[in-house]
């Protein structure tokens, strides 16, 4: 599939988050949901994005920022009000400025979590993106570095315990095969996953 035939779908999808069109992007770190995100973003002419990072309460807190995206996001635009949400701050340890979106045409969220059923049920699409668990790992510590893989594990474990409970992937309108072979064209076509 692609790229522009997503962007497509989005564009003529009735809104369900109030007058936004939501689209979500999940799966497990590493998989390869910022890439996808901004790729379709810029096929939608870059409506704002959204990234779970910025919203995670620290490294234990997948199951916390479900809450905070739908409270501050998601309910808000619902309601045909606009939308904000706080920054965390990795470093400081706690949250920072606050970031207004205002009402979009359309948001795209991208980030573990984000298409727990709580959120996925104002979305237009729900993408699932994965590849496998030494992929993901390789990419992140390449990203990170090994100082980081203990959090990466501890992190591992809340993902496996909220996609089981969530059932994400099952769910998703499109899946994705994050780790590609070739001869695929990363500038236009996404591998779908069987089912």
């Amino acid at each position: 599939m692609e790229i522009a035939a997503l962007a497509q779908r989005v564009r003529t999808a009735a809104p369900r988050c109030g007058p936004t069109r939501l689209v979500c992007i999940d799966g497990p770190s590493g998989s390869g949901k910022t890439t996808l995100a901004a790729r379709l973003a810029a096929a939608l002419d870059d409506p704002p994005v959204l990234h779970m990072d910025d919203i995670y309460p620290g490294w234990d807190g997948l199951a916390a920022s479900v809450p905070l995206l739908h409270e501050q996001v998601v309910a808000p635009l619902a309601a045909g009000r606009s939308a904000a949400y706080r920054r965390y701050d990795w470093h400081r340890g706690g949250f920072a400025e606050a970031h207004d979106l205002g009402i979009p045409e359309v948001l795209v969220v991208e980030g573990a979590g984000c298409g727990a059923r709580l959120i996925a049920d104002r979305a237009v699409l729900l993408v699932w993106i994965e590849a496998p668990r030494d992929e993901r790992f390789r990419r992140g510590i390449a990203r990170d570095g090994e100082t980081y893989r203990p959090h990466w594990e501890r992190w591992a474990r809340q993902e496996e315990a909220h996609f089981a409970v969530e059932g994400t992937a099952l769910r998703a309108d499109i899946r994705v095969d994050g780790a590609p072979t070739p001869p695929h064209d990363p500038a236009r076509e996404l591998v779908l996953l069987p089912g």
